[in-house]
């Protein structure tokens, strides 16, 4: 994938428009922390969650997972649902490429930054109650 990354941004020519700064992307693949076997959170949090992927093609990473909690409430220890806790989604902001065509003819791209908040999983809370007067 990252080989992809790379030579995706080798071959297309990149039309930056006037007063924009053009900065150079290295991606070194040995720099990347090696990945470990990890226990799929999801399914056994007290606050469950599934992932719904998207798909942009304008994206350079054109998939997109984000967390879907399952509950209103969150599991006890018998496994059923407390409704006097809640599930809410843990958000976090990534930043993405998007490709852009360039004004003009051809077949020149450029690609902007953009920022998203998504959903990463969820996590159980106390409600918060406000008592009016």
């Amino acid at each position: 994938m990252m080989m992809m990354m790379m030579m995706m941004a080798a071959t297309e020519t990149a039309a930056v428009p006037k007063g924009s700064k053009t900065v150079q992307l290295l991606l070194d693949p040995s720099a990347l922390v090696p990945s470990r076997i990890f226990r799929p959170l999801q399914n056994v949090s007290i606050s469950p969650w599934t992932y719904n992927t998207s798909s942009d093609s304008s994206l350079l990473m054109p998939a997109l997972s984000e967390a879907r909690c399952l509950l209103r409430g969150c599991l006890n220890l018998e496994g059923k649902e407390d409704l006097s806790l809640e599930s809410r989604p843990i958000m976090h902001q990534v930043l993405v490429l998007r490709r852009v065509r360039a004004a003009g003819a051809g077949h020149s791209y450029h690609y902007h930054l953009e920022s998203r908040l998504i959903a990463v999983g969820c996590t159980c809370v106390k409600p918060v109650v406000q008592v009016q007067q």
